[in-house]
């Protein structure tokens, strides 16, 4: 994959994703999100977050996203009403976190990237072992998540 490898940002961080990355939170009614446990042996490993990963070349942040998603977990993303973005620059790297909106709880299936996958109360997001990145970015997730 083109996008595969380490970037090193304007702040002096280390990312992955050569021309960025991108995730995609997606909220169903109640509301939930699904989220992601990470692979240990995955960047940020063993902790909470969306799922998403670099980004390739030629593609746009919702490409990525909805492709990452697939990819690690079979979500059904033709359901996915993709609603907005969150950009989090770092200069010259950036994570863009893509807003959707699904009807229901739809079944997902846990890819070797992943050790778990489950949709959370909007309101107990905060009580699980979030990646660095993504408990940064949650106080301003919060706030914009599509009405679901």
């Amino acid at each position: 994959m083109d996008g595969d490898g380490w970037r090193q940002c304007a702040l002096g961080h280390k990312h992955w994703g050569r021309y960025g990355a991108a995730g995609l939170l997606v909220v169903a009614p109640g509301p939930f999100v699904l989220l992601q446990h990470r692979a240990p042996w995955s960047h940020g490993g063993d902790t909470w977050g969306v799922p998403g990963g670099a980004r390739h070349s030629s593609e746009t942040a919702e490409q990525a996203a909805l492709r990452e998603t697939v990819e690690e977990t079979e979500l059904d993303v033709s359901r996915v009403r993709v609603s907005g973005r969150h950009v989090d620059d770092h200069g010259g790297w950036s994570y863009v976190t893509v807003f959707g909106e699904i009807d229901e709880r739809l079944p997902v299936v846990a890819e070797r990237e992943s050790v778990d996958l489950r949709w959370v109360p909007v309101g107990e997001v905060d009580r699980l072992p979030l990646h660095e990145g993504f408990a940064a970015s949650w106080p301003l997730l919060l706030p914009r998540l599509p009405a679901a």
